[in-house]
């Protein structure tokens, strides 16, 4: 099955590659399909709602690339900031870059004691077949904590403030293997695998 990705983001381009490597799928990514950013792009994430931004991203790289198309919308939920930042994550300081964004949690977090510091990423996958069929939908989340100073240089985003307990260690100081395997976008996207193989062995 061919798949269009809607991303942009080197950081999900590397980890989606690796998830589906293997597997009976031939990815491309806009940026292969000479699909030069348009000023209308900065538009399909301004939802507060996860589900309705992935199924944007999906429906509008399915119409460009004229393939079957699948996104994300993926953030971080800190309890003590009600839910904050959410589906704002990636543009939630002045500029968006990651270490502004994580320099902004720091300082909303200052003060806060470390029981009251649990966080959860969340990731919804929307897939659409072509522009205008029903769209898959799928999501995960993984709970950890905010520290109060970075650890790690892998991962992207909030990955180096996130503690995952499962792996006793913050997203950025995780191998890439154990990311996957617990992280958020790495549950999301196995769930889609299966939805996708059941799609594919019902064609047959």
């Amino acid at each position: 099955m061919k798949l269009l990705v809607g991303t942009r983001s080197p950081g999900k381009t590397r980890e989606i590659r690796e998830l589906f490597a293997g597997l009976p799928f031939e990815l491309s990514f806009p940026g292969e399909r000479l699909l030069k950013p348009l000023p209308e792009e900065a538009d399909l994430e301004r939802s507060m709602s996860y589900v309705e931004n992935a199924v944007a991203k999906a429906r509008y790289f399915a119409t460009r690339g004229g393939l079957p198309a699948v996104a994300d919308d993926s953030g971080i939920e800190v309890d003590a900031l009600g839910g904050a930042p959410g589906p704002r994550s990636a543009r939630w300081s002045a500029t968006g870059g990651d270490a502004e964004n994580n320099s902004l949690l720091l300082a909303q977090l200052k003060g806060v004691p470390e029981e009251k510091r649990t966080a959860r990423y969340r990731c919804v996958v929307g897939f659409v077949a072509t522009a205008s069929s029903v769209p898959e939908i799928v999501e995960a989340t993984c709970d950890g904590f905010i520290l109060t100073a970075p650890r790690g240089a892998g991962g992207f985003g909030y990955d180096p403030l996130f503690y995952s307990p499962e792996l006793k260690m913050t997203f950025a100081e995780a191998p890439p293997a154990a990311k996957h395997r617990v992280s958020h976008r790495g549950r999301a996207f196995r769930a889609l695998i299966e939805v996708l193989l059941r799609r594919m062995s019902n064609d047959q």
